[in-house]
């Protein structure tokens, strides 16, 4: 088995790395001939400020006194120059916002694997073809920040009155160094000058998503070479921003990032035409150096050229643009350029993925050969479903690694012809030994084969149909959080389904209803919501209320529930209590703006502290123990609570009691096991190997159930991107002062809390199913791998950073929830079977 896990662990890396290979390369190309327009241009300097984070309409919009909070760049608006929105592109980020002015393109997605000052490849830009550079700002990234509006954005929301305030002195500060230009040229006409933003903000003071809070920058320009304001009756535009702004008079020029506004020029015809066909010849450039870059490397009778683009047509549109240009009609030029451009920036699109589906393919076949032999391990070790069928031992053939060893050379020397990187080869030859390895058990398919076709078909395709509705919920349910809604509601409809509702009426109806009230998290929303520490006190009287009912129950067993255990479970009831009072008074303390006080701050590490080690002082009776474990986990959950989620373990944690009581019933009609009470059944750390049992069909479902729970831990109250953008309310019960380090590890522990609520009582499942853990992680290896494989095509290489960073975070989840199990699985095993004894008696385990 550790042989299995390591090589299973190497296999899955290779998978992981395999998409920074096929989706995340650079797309830049070197080696271009520069290209120049022959006419002189009309400035002989630019000064480009970049507001960093200002949003358009903050900046255009008028106060509640109706003045500019601008006004100087309202006077440029109304007197000198052009204005309008750029529509930014994402990731509305600096680094990208700043790349995609200073250096003409959109961000490198490779830039996803590094950090935000760091830039992942060399590139060209304005500053390098400029005589001379001076920048001023941020030295920390690119310095060309106006100082200011992004801190206080984050920090203050873009609506506040600090945000707001800001706007006026970067109004001021572009004033004073305009005035300073001008004065040290001696007004010489030739500055041109560029107010814009690398990108806006939303009004929760975050970006890097596609909000039009966030893609809408302002742009305003003036001096050389721009056009003067131009007076208009009516403007049609889909926005109503014009109305808003009081510019409707202005005519507004919207600029599309990558796509030269030659209505901004105050320029001949002629030089906006050159312009034009410039442009369109650099990009064509990149395109002609990356098709021979991808012909160099490709079998002559492999390479497939970009047909919309062919040399003939190249050479076609150059000529006509050029005889359009000699002939004086410039509008036709800027038409025939735009449309270069477009097919020139498609067929660099197609050059650069056009190894994808080679390397895709690769990635697949290995992949179902893994879940393949994952499968077979499962069925030949540790299922009866191909006992009783014959045996016959076949003496082994060379004929199948001959083979194998044959496929792998050719393989070798197809990618040693075409000069392919090394990791190709690791995509390319890795399928052939797992493959190798599935077909070394061919005898097992033909066993199975022969064993499913005395199963009628019918109940065969219901169970994969049945199996691939789950698997496809759970993956709906990474993007849509309203499908855990759905598989919850399937999961309180199933015991009336089955016989179970016959037999354990109160069982099925508690499952039920425990269901459908975890079914209603999924649907409260995670981004924007605003604390509400009345929900967070209503979820510790419930907890107080629950302890009520169970330790009076455990008092009225006088033979088995000793005054240790009840001291126990008081000190727990205690903390709860304790935790409500912080949670409570620290939230007053922070709006009278006292701050955090320090015995809130002692009792909430004291809490923190305690609660991995009080549970192990109670009994280890399942019942007991679990409620434990519940007791001690919810106390330092309400302190990282500010709203509805500190229900959402209670409700998890009550719905996985019945699930155990549940499964309890599912075996004994099956006639596996009988049933036991849960107060006499004692979580035990030496389990007896025997008592394992081979695994049954309804096996899949449990596990199934355990990966939805996981999921459901994980998804219920948030989601990547709340999670990335958490509350620092969450952490205020802890510490005040900003350390990313020690909140991100609060919010860590606030996620993983669910997660071992889950799996203690997983813990308790497997005990009273006598399932080994063994087999289930196994059958939970096979169940991820499946949806990792869903993820790896829905991996994102466009978009957001949000959007991108979420798409490979999916693809990670599911890839490593194996490992992240038996990290689980270690953690409950010692919440559960270990026992701690007061006044210095020895600890011992209970068989």
């Amino acid at each position: 088995m550790l042989l299995f896990f390591t090589l299973g662990l190497l296999i899955h890396f290779v998978f992981f790395a395999s998409i920074f290979d096929i989706y995340f390369t650079s797309p830049l190309v070197h080696g271009m001939t520069p290209q120049f327009t022959p006419l002189p241009p009309p400035a002989r300097r630019l000064v480009l400020f970049v507001a960093d984070g200002l949003r358009a309409d903050t900046l255009y919009e008028l106060d509640e006194n109706g003045t500019s909070r601008a006004p100087f760049i309202r006077n440029i608006i109304m007197h000198e120059g052009s204005w309008g929105i750029s529509h930014t592109r994402v990731p509305t980020e600096s680094r990208p916002g700043h790349v995609a002015l200073i250096a003409g393109f959109y961000e490198d997605v490779s830039a996803v694997a590094k950090g935000w000052k760091e830039n992942p490849v060399e590139f060209d830009s304005l500053f390098n073809e400029s005589k001379y550079t001076w920048s001023w700002g941020s030295p920390d990234i690119l310095p060309m920040f106006a100082k200011g509006i992004d801190t206080n954005g984050h920090a203050h929301r873009p609506s506040s009155r600090d945000y707001k305030d800001n706007i006026k002195k970067v109004d001021d500060g572009v004033k004073e160094i305009v005035s300073m230009f001008n004065h040290f040229y001696g007004n010489d006409g030739k500055t041109t000058f560029i107010f814009t933003s690398d990108h806006g903000m939303t009004d929760w003071g975050s970006h890097g998503a596609g909000h039009p809070s966030e893609t809408l920058t302002p742009l305003v320009t003036w001096g050389a070479g721009i056009n003067y304001p131009q007076r208009v009756s009516a403007q049609q535009f889909d926005d109503s921003f014009l109305k808003e702004w009081r510019l409707e008079n202005w005519k507004r020029l919207d600029v599309n990032q990558g796509i030269l506004p030659v209505d901004y020029l105050n320029n001949t015809d002629l030089f906006k035409a050159e312009s034009m066909f410039t442009n369109a010849v650099q990009i064509l450039e990149q395109f002609k150096v990356k098709m021979t870059q991808k012909k160099e490397v490709t079998l002559p009778f492999l390479f497939t050229p970009f047909k919309l683009l062919s040399d003939s047509k190249q050479f076609n549109i150059l000529r006509k643009a050029r005889s359009y240009i000699k002939h004086r009609k410039f509008d036709e030029v800027v038409s025939l350029c735009k449309e270069l451009i477009h097919l020139a920036l498609k067929g660099l699109s197609y050059y650069h993925t056009y190894d994808r589906f080679f390397l895709g393919i690769n990635v697949v076949i290995g992949f179902v050969g893994w879940i393949s032999y994952a499968s077979l391990l499962i069925i030949k070790s540790h299922s009866n479903l191909i006992k009783g069928v014959s045996k016959e031992v076949k003496k082994p053939s060379h004929l199948l690694p001959c083979s194998f060893v044959a496929i792998g050379i050719l393989v070798a020397f197809f990618l040693l012809i075409q000069a392919c990187p090394w990791t190709y080869y690791v995509y390319g030859l890795l399928p052939v030994p797992i493959w190798y390895a599935v077909l070394r058990e061919f005898q097992v398919v033909q066993d199975l084969v022969t064993s499913l076709l005395t199963y009628p078909l019918s109940h065969f395709v219901g169970y994969l149909l049945v199996f691939t509705l789950g698997i496809e919920v759970l993956v709906l349910s990474f993007f849509y959080r309203y499908m855990l809604t759905a598989g919850l509601t399937a999961f309180a409809v199933w015991p009336f389904l089955t016989r179970l509702w016959t037999r354990a009426k109160v069982t099925s109806l508690s499952w039920a209803f425990f269901s459908v009230l975890l079914a209603v998290f999924p649907l409260m929303p995670v981004v924007g919501r605003k604390p509400d520490i009345s929900l967070v006190m209503g979820a510790g009287l419930l907890v107080l209320l629950l302890s009520l009912c169970v330790v009076t129950s455990l008092m009225k067993r006088k033979d088995s529930f000793r005054k240790e255990e009840l001291l126990v479970h008081l000190l727990q009831v205690l903390s709860t209590v304790l935790s409500m009072y912080v949670v409570y008074s620290t939230q007053s303390s922070l709006l009278r703006k006292q701050g955090l006080p320090l015995m809130n701050q002692v009792i909430s590490w004291a809490t923190l502290a305690s609660s991995l080690f009080v549970p192990l002082l109670s009994s280890p009776a399942v019942f007991q123990r679990l409620f434990s474990i519940l007791l001690s986990l919810m106390s330092t959950y309400l302190l990282l609570s500010t709203g509805y989620e500190a229900v959402f373990p209670l409700v998890l944690s009550c719905l996985m009691f019945v699930w155990i009581n549940i499964e309890q019933e599912t075996l004994q009609q099956s006639g596996v096991c009988c049933k036991q009470k849960l107060t006499s059944i004692q979580f035990s750390y030496n389990t007896d190997i025997t008592q394992f049992r081979q695994l049954y069909l309804d096996d899949i479902r449990r596990a199934f159930f355990l990966v939805f729970f996981l999921v459901t831990a994980f998804f219920g109250t948030g989601n990547i991107a709340s999670i990335n953008s958490f509350d620092l309310a969450s952490v205020y019960c802890f510490l005040t002062v900003f350390s990313p380090f020690m909140m991100g590890a609060l919010m860590m522990w606030k996620i993983l809390i669910p997660f071992v609520l889950v799996m203690c009582a997983f813990e308790a499942v497997q005990l009273t199913t006598q399932l080994s853990s063994k087999s289930l992680f196994l059958i939970v290896l096979v169940i991820s791998d499946i949806m990792a494989l869903h993820f790896f095509f829905l991996v994102k290489d466009y978009g957001s950073w949000l959007d991108i960073g979420t798409s490979i975070s999916h693809y990670v989840i599911v890839m490593s929830m194996t490992i992240f199990l038996v990290f689980l699985n270690g953690l409950a095993q010692l919440l559960t079977t270990k026992k701690l004894r007061l006044c210095g008696k020895p600890k011992s385990h209970f068989m």
